[in-house]
Order: C-alpha cells, then structure tokens, then sequence
C-alpha cells in the first residue's frame, strides 16, 4: 500500500487537467488570415464579447457597405459561425476529457463471523485501476488531438465559405442595383418616346404603326423595369442573409452605386494545380480523417482481445489485529467475442477514408481548372464589353447625334439609339458582375470547395437584348 499515494497523486493532477479552447481559437484565427488578410474573427462567450461584436458590426454598418467590409461583417454578424466556433470547443473539451486518466475504483467490504473462538469482524479495503484503459490512453488522446485539428480545419473551412458567400452576395447585390438604376433610364427614355409619337400622332404627323412600335418598347421596358426591382430585392436579402442581419440592422444596410473597376490585368496562376492542393482545407481535413482512422484501427487491433484489463490491491484486517496485504489481476475472457467485428470495421472505416482523401484531391484539381479558365473568361469578356464594344456605342451615339444636328435623322432615331447604349451598359455590368463573382469562386477555389455552377451558367448565358427597333 506504499505506493498508493504517488498513484492517487498523479491521478490528482490528470484529473485536474484541463484545456482551454482560447489558445485554439487563436490559431484559427491566425490561419484565417492568411487566405482572409485582415479579416478579424470574434467567438462571443461573454456579454463583454457580446457587446464588442455589436459595437464592431454597427460601425461597419455605419457607412456604404464595400465588397471587403462586407465580408468584415459577415465574419463578426453570422451566427453560422458561432455555432462552428462552439463545435470547436466541444472537440477541445473532449481533448480534455480523454487527456484525464481513468478514475481508480475503491471497494470497502466488512465481515462477521461467529465460531467456538468467539466473534471475528474482518474488514476488506481494496483499490483497482483499469489497466487497459491506462495503456491505451495516450492513443485516445491522441485520437482525441486529431479530431481537435478536424474541428479547426472545419472552423475555418466555415469561415472562407462565409466570406466567399458575403463576397458572392455583395456582387450580386451591387450589380443588380446598378442594372436596376439603369432600368429606370431606359423607362425614362421609353416613356419620353411615348409620349412624343402619341403627340404627333394626335396632329397626323406619325402614323398609327409608328406609335404602337414606340408604346410597345414602353411595355416592354416597364415589364424590364419590374423584372430589375425584383431581381434587385431578391439580391439584396440573399446579402442580408449571407451576413447574417435582421432587425434594425437592415435599416443601415447601404452599398455603393456601382461595381469596382476591373483589375488592369488578370491573376496568374501557371501552377494552380499544386498551389491549390497545398492549400485546399477540404483535402486537409479528408487526409486528417485518415490519419485519425487509422490511429483508431490501432487502438482497435490493441484492444481486440484484451478489452478490459484491471490491478488491484487489497487490505484485510480483523479485531485481533491481523493484517493480510495482497494484489489481484482480473482480465476479461474472449470466449464469445473475441473482437473481429470491431478491427473489421474499423479497417472499411480507414479504406473509406483513403478513398475519400483520393476523391477530394482528384475533385479539387478539376474544381482548380474550371475555376482559373472561368475567372481568365470572364476578365476578357468584361474587358472587351468595357474598352472595345461600349466605345463603339459611344461613337455611333456620337454620329447620331451629329447627324441629328444636321436634320440627317429624326428624334426617334436618336432615342433608339440612346436605348441601344443603355443596353449595352447593362451588358458591361453583366460582364463586370460575372468577373467579380468568377473571381470570388476562384479565391474560394484555392482554399475551399466553391459553387461553380452559378458562374459558369452566367458566363454562358447571351446578355438579354434591349427593346430597340
């Protein structure tokens, strides 16, 4: 029994034993900076931190919300988060819980016996501990270790798609905006034109054909006016969700007029293939997931047949003063199972996990590809609707207007012609939105699983022709 107190002493210390997931939180956070530079992730656990979240999200809301303040907000505002950063302090506190030994058993035991000698009262301690607990703890820690690692990489893989998602949001937002703006002008116009062949008409110097072409584009531009506000409301709550307000916060809700200028060149990436699987957090978890597997097909290979494994000690004492010192050693008999089906299955568990590692990398080379080719794409469509084919609108409007001056055409050539310009700045925002979203997708592409379906759809789709005649 000598060496009991240094054992109950070291099972002291592991029990107390505990792990904060602050210092976890912190590598998140420097980890998301790297692909998020100066993105600041806040987990609110206290009204302090609470309070601190709100005060950060009312100044950024204070002002015209830009593309980067917008994914600042989504990362303070978005309870999605808050819910991954908890699930991370749930995989830290099971760090915790399999980083304490097992608890030792104590049984206390007194007998009476009666005989020719008189009465004998015996009394019965004894401590045991579970041995094949003890032996595999440092591999369930470990284990244990492992899915704290998965939690971070699905913390932050949480954080980039939220940021990616506000990013794809406040495009669409601002883009459908500015369409919608330019909608309004092209009515305007439509109304004008209207308005002025049903004067004309009235004194016989339009015919009836020529009025009806004019009212018809009025339609047509109003239906185009009503389509924009709807697109433009629908937009604009998908960026509400994506950053995560409600209440009075959508009140200060503001965005600029317009998209951001087109970058003077495209991005290189001659080497996105491998550049991108260094960094792809999907593939990171799928290969710390087979690690983790594989650590627990150890353990299970281990403990296939000795399962439960436990030493004890033990001291008897009676009224007359005897004392009996002993040990014991109890092991579980594999008779009837004898813990094939477990190593089995964790065997398909570690093949599964291969296969998935294999899946996500083949995935994310493909993924890489499409991403770079829609985002090169898109910058030479944006680029050739904003420098080549709006100068040509822009010079023909000019002429037009020339030969209006001249009494060479009438009014309503040069209003056809205005709205054939507004048209075609329509079609430059489709290709400056359809940039801005590609480019969104290929940064998300280098970190993370992106949406590639929406981008590549707009890309194909013909820019929607305007009501000219």
């Amino acid at each position: 029994m000598k060496c009991l107190p240094p054992l109950l002493a070291a099972l002291a210390l592991a029990g107390c034993a505990s792990l904060d997931p602050q210092p976890r939180f912190a590598e998140l956070q420097q980890a998301a900076a790297k692909p998020l530079p100066g993105a600041q992730l806040l987990w609110a656990q206290t009204p302090e931190q609470e309070a601190e979240r709100e005060r950060r999200v009312a100044a950024l809301l204070a002002q015209p919300l830009s593309q980067d303040a917008a994914v600042q907000l989504a990362l303070l505002n978005h309870r999605g988060l808050q819910a991954a950063y908890a699930q991370l302090g749930i995989a830290v506190a099971d760090l915790d819980q399999a980083s304490r030994l097992p608890n030792p058993g104590f049984s206390f035991g007194r007998s009476r016996a009666s005989g020719d000698h008189g009465v004998e009262r015996e009394i019965e301690r004894s401590l045991h501990l579970n041995l094949s607990s003890l032996l595999s703890w440092p591999m369930r820690r470990a284990i244990e270790a492992r899915r704290v690692e998965q939690a971070q990489g699905a913390a932050l893989l949480a954080v980039i798609e939220r940021a990616g998602e506000a990013r794809k949001a406040w495009v669409q937002a601002v883009a459908a905006q500015q369409t919608l703006a330019y909608s309004a002008q092209v009515l305007e116009a439509a109304e004008a034109s209207a308005e002025l062949a049903a004067r004309l008409r009235s004194v016989g110097n339009f015919n009836k054909l020529q009025q009806l072409r004019e009212q018809g584009f009025q339609a047509e531009a109003a239906l185009g006016h009503a389509r924009a506000t709807a697109a433009a409301q629908a937009a604009r709550e998908r960026l509400v969700r994506a950053l995560g307000l409600w209440g009075d916060q959508l009140q200060h809700l503001r965005l600029p007029e317009r998209l951001p200028d087109l970058p003077t060149a495209p991005a290189e990436h001659p080497e996105i293939e491998r550049e991108g699987l260094a960094q792809r957090l999907d593939v990171q978890g799928a290969k710390l997931n087979a690690e983790a597997t594989a650590r627990q097909l150890g353990l299970s290979r281990i403990t296939r047949f000795v399962n439960v494994l436990e030493l004890g000690g033990h001291l008897n004492t009676n009224n007359e003063g005897a004392r009996e010192r002993g040990w014991e050693l109890s092991i579980e008999l594999p008779l009837f199972d004898w813990g094939g089906a477990r190593v089995a299955r964790a065997e398909q568990q570690y093949r599964q996990a291969l296969a998935q590692v294999a899946d996500s990398a083949i995935s994310a080379r493909s993924e890489l590809r499409e991403a770079y080719g829609t985002y090169r794409h898109a910058w030479d469509i944006a680029r050739h609707q904003r420098q080549v084919l709006l100068p040509l609108k822009n010079q023909v409007s000019e002429e037009n207007l020339l030969r209006y001056n001249g009494m060479f055409i009438g009014v309503f050539e040069l209003l056809a012609d205005a709205r054939a310009q507004i048209t075609a700045v329509n079609a430059a925002i489709e290709a400056e939105r359809d940039f801005w979203l590609a480019q969104a997708d290929l940064e998300q592409a280098l970190i993370g699983k992106p949406n590639l379906a929406a981008a590549t759809a707009s890309l194909s789709a013909p820019a929607e022709a305007g009501g000219g005649h």
